[in-house]
């Protein structure tokens, strides 16, 4: 064998074959770090089917499935975990990565299923506290707490588990590899090795990985290409809620998104997402206007607020957002003084999405502006009201997406009048709720005329 020195960006895996202050790829300063690479043979071949096949005489047979008593968890999968399946869970430290995949371990467990549960960043004693709050401990649930890659998997052998979850991928290290866990190459052959444990033995493999500043998934890219499915988690700390949704997913869709509740017994999935989230809203108070925007393929009824006052900087005053784009917002509110009329040098304008979601799309466009013409004239937008669709730099109300899967959340949750775009009033079809009012427009000042008359 022959040991090969090379320099690894640790942010976006680039080699180079000496030191460099900073990534030609990535940009990043100091993130070169020396690693040895054994050239080593070929590994052997994770699939079983070595031989081409014609495609007409392939058998497609219906892959079987693990399912779990978390139904939301269970959707956003796909229906299920399929076995011989790898799959990639990320989010930020402390979000609930460990509690939902121990909650996931004791549902497999009490339908009999052996699962082998790995800790590299705790001891068997937390997680066996973290256990007893969760209610698991029946069934074949295997605790070890190991960080040596050959050593888990030797005991894997030994177990036979039907599930197998490495917590987390970046503490674990190969001892083929000289390197330090964490790193480019050592994250590479752990994933590398349970990718081919998994397909040879039809284990459901799960790996919790760590997430960069930036929010992306820590690690090589490739090994977002390598696993089956991959999942985000997120939310903020401050707010109990938190959100999966697929990233990448071969045996279902990605638009799936699943919503829980972190309370002191674990995860709790929240059916009605919508409901949750504008239960504490305030009624008939001026600022206050809800959207229905899209999470994937889940419609979500939330509330924009906005509250304009008064500067006390008249040279500089301040847009403030929260959950919104700031740039986006800015153009909204150049467009609300150019087209309708209103000054707002001598305000400060605040906008914020109430629960701690972030709104990316440009639906939210008309309820931002509501929010705001009915912050600064002090009149409520009717509480019974749903407002979406795209503003144009003209001031037009452009068509959006799923406008009848917007149309029949709203309804079901209760609101009595819809307005939206024009052009998308034709896809709500010929059945609509008895009492509820549909006011389709094309333009924002038609649109304020509809909301404040």
């Amino acid at each position: 064998m022959k040991d090969k020195t090379v320099f690894i960006c640790q942010s976006c895996g680039r080699q180079a074959p000496k030191w460099l202050g900073r990534c030609p790829s990535c940009g990043e300063w100091s993130s070169f770090v020396e690693e040895v690479e054994e050239t080593r043979p070929a590994a052997e071949a994770a699939f079983a089917d070595t031989e081409p096949a014609l495609f007409r005489d392939i058998q497609a047979g219906e892959r079987q499935r693990l399912r779990l008593r978390i139904e939301e968890f269970d959707k956003v999968l796909g229906g299920g975990v399929v076995l011989g399946s790898l799959v990639l869970i990320g989010g930020e430290p402390g979000i609930g990565k460990s509690t939902l995949l121990l909650q996931a371990s004791r549902d497999f467990a009490e339908q009999g299923e052996t699962v082998f549960y790995v800790s590299g960043e705790e001891s068997l004693e937390q997680v066996k506290l973290r256990g007893d709050r969760l209610g698991a401990g029946a069934g074949r649930l295997f605790l070890l707490a190991e960080t040596n890659l050959e050593r888990i998997l030797s005991q894997a052998e030994r177990v036979g588990p039907r599930v197998l979850i490495l917590d987390s991928v970046q503490t674990m290290h190969s001892s083929k590899l000289g390197s330090s866990p964490g790193t480019i190459s050592q994250v590479r052959e752990t994933a590398h090795q349970v990718f081919r444990y998994a397909k040879k033995n039809r284990v459901s493999a799960f790996l919790i990985g760590h997430i960069t500043k930036e929010g992306s998934l820590a690690g090589p890219k490739s090994l977002e290409h390598m696993v089956d499915v991959v999942l985000l988690f997120e939310g903020e700390r401050d707010h109990s809620h938190r959100i999966l949704r697929a990233l990448k997913n071969r045996y279902g869709p990605v638009s799936e998104l699943a919503v829980f509740e972190m309370t002191s017994e674990g995860l709790r999935a929240i059916g009605n997402p919508s409901e949750f989230f504008l239960r504490e809203r305030p009624r008939e108070e001026p600022g206050s206007v809800v959207v229905c925007t899209l999470k994937g393929s889940r419609p979500l009824l939330v509330e924009i607020q906005a509250l304009v006052s008064d500067t006390l900087f008249a040279s500089n005053p301040r847009r403030m957002t929260i959950g919104l784009d700031h740039f986006r917002a800015s153009m909204l509110l150049a467009l609300v003084e150019k087209r309708m009329g209103f000054g707002f040098a001598g305000q400060d304008i605040y906008l914020n999405v109430a629960g701690g979601l972030t709104i990316e799309e440009p639906a939210a466009d008309l309820a931002v502006i509501a929010a705001v013409v009915s912050s600064l004239r002090n009149r409520a937008v009717p509480a019974d009201t749903v407002v979406f669709g795209e503003v144009g730099l003209s001031g037009e109300v452009r068509s959006v997406g799923q406008a009848g899967l917007r149309f029949r959340e709203a309804a079901s949750l209760g609101f009595r009048r819809v307005i939206l775009p024009k052009n998308n009033t034709a896809a709500l079809g010929a059945e609509k709720p008895d009492g509820v009012r549909v006011a389709g427009v094309d333009g924002v000042r038609q649109a304020m005329n509809i909301i404040f008359s």
